[in-house]
């Protein structure tokens, strides 16, 4: 037994010593897409917005060393060897943070699922999300490899936190009889039927190496026409978890290092999820109804999501889309003014509103890249351009796993230097946002559109 121990531990000396060697003498190639440990960039800007403060300050010079921000103020000294980037004339900003999004459910082979994936998380950086949360896998956990790639350098993409795939059926759809039913592949195919099956579905995505828990509380439609509606216009809401079965899930997960976002559009699941405690309620379109339910998310300190693009986006007047959503213009229409009376309720009452579109792969209704358009609808439903923006700044950063609200949405020292600008003032139009013309993420300029501007002489600095 002795010698199996040093046999084991020898091996353990030389495979290490052998790692070392390795790392001195063949060091892979340096990732584009990750700032080298050297990189020195200094930022010009005339208009910075301060993500705190909802203003925006003037003539600011942001100092980047590696992939940070060493510095940011008026007068910051440029060190001489620092490559200058001038963004004089356009209105710099965090980059955003998109905490709902869906990269993967289009393409018939694991290939094109791939693709689609990549395809998806590229469009999100371009568009200038930073940082994004994908809530459902629609199947499978490759999404954890995805942000594994993105954040070792491999390909391009924002940092992302993941849900893997959800824990229960959504039941959008009737599922055939026989067949394999709502409950095929999903967490090693256990159903949550009960408490204890749900604390074990929670390890077991802890395994596969998530970074959140998503549950569906309110199933979308019932019966054979698939109405989400029910004669009087309020909505179907059918709860398809138990509030005992919410708790445990809310238990488990944070036992296990894990935040819960919950879909849900009212009634018993709506409910469920806000009492439980879930981190993050999703959609929520029948609270405007429930004052004790709204104070109930003011005693806990709870923010909401409600994704705009996902629900009101159907305003949109295209035909062919509402009909293929099974949906007509009246319907469209009802879940638009449900959702407005919401989002207006939760705005006065000071609940917390955090940005997040809902993003589907592909070119659907909502896909990747096209999420700001959110911040007019926000406005238009009495927010401030400032509140807007912020929605996806620090509110969204405060509801990310891992306090990662000490790394991403706001432009300070010591934070990682992941910055976008627009050419215009979008506290003037905030449709600005829709037209991100620079984006660098981790020190490493990732976009740049903005007409090139010659760096200041080294007297001048």
């Amino acid at each position: 037994m002795r010698s199996l121990v040093r046999s084991a531990s020898l091996a353990i000396v030389i495979a290490a010593s052998s790692a070392v060697l390795w790392s001195q003498t063949a060091r892979p190639p340096q990732s584009p897409y990750l700032a080298p440990a050297d990189n020195l960039v200094a930022l010009r800007s005339s208009r910075m917005f301060d993500a705190r403060a909802g203003t925006i300050l003037n003539n600011q010079i942001i100092l980047i060393r590696g992939d940070r921000i060493a510095d940011v103020g008026p007068s910051v000294q440029i060190p001489p060897e620092a490559r200058v980037i001038d963004l004089s004339g356009a209105t710099v900003l965090p980059g955003m943070i998109d905490a709902h999004v869906h990269n993967a459910g289009r393409g018939d082979s694991l290939e094109m699922k791939t693709i689609v994936m990549v395809q998806s998380a590229s469009r999100d950086l371009e568009a200038g999300f930073t940082t994004t949360v994908d809530m459902d896998s629609r199947g499978g956990f490759g999404t954890v490899d995805l942000r594994n790639a993105i954040a070792a350098g491999l390909i391009k993409g924002p940092r992302m936190q993941v849900a893997g795939q959800s824990l229960n059926q959504r039941a959008s759809a009737p599922y055939p009889n026989p067949g394999p039913g709502a409950y095929a592949g999903f967490t090693e195919g256990k159903n949550i039927n009960g408490p204890w099956l749900a604390r074990a579905a929670v390890r077991e995505s802890k395994l596969h190496g998530v970074d959140w828990i998503k549950i569906y509380t309110t199933q979308d439609f019932v019966g054979e026409e698939l109405d989400e509606f029910k004669p009087d216009g309020s909505l179907v809401a059918s709860p398809s978890l138990t509030f005992e079965e919410v708790q445990a899930i809310v238990d488990e997960a944070h036992r296990m290092g894990l935040r819960v976002a919950c879909h849900t559009y009212g009634g018993e699941g709506m409910r469920s999820c806000i009492n439980a405690g879930v981190d993050l309620s999703m959609h929520v379109t029948e609270l405007y109804k429930d004052d004790a339910l709204v104070n109930t998310l003011l005693q806990k300190k709870l923010p909401i999501m409600i994704t705009i693009d996902d629900l009101a986006g159907l305003d949109s007047g295209d035909k062919r889309l509402l009909a293929s959503l099974g949906l007509t213009g009246d319907k469209a229409v009802t879940r638009l003014r449900m959702t407005e009376l919401t989002f207006r309720k939760l705005l006065k009452a000071g609940v917390p509103l955090v940005f997040g579109s809902g993003a589907v792969a592909g070119d659907g209704a909502f896909p990747h890249g096209k999420q700001a358009d959110q911040f007019a609808w926000m406005v238009r439903w009495g927010m401030t351009p400032a509140q807007a923006l912020q929605s996806a700044f620090m509110p969204a950063a405060g509801v990310l796993n891992y306090d990662w609200a000490n790394r991403v949405g706001s432009l300070e020292k010591g934070k990682f230097a992941d910055i976008i600008a627009v050419a215009g003032n979008p506290l003037t139009d905030v449709t600005e946002m829709e037209r991100v013309k620079f984006v660098m993420k981790g020190g490493v300029v990732m976009k740049n559109e903005l007409a090139s501007r010659p760096a200041p002489s080294t007297a001048a600095r």
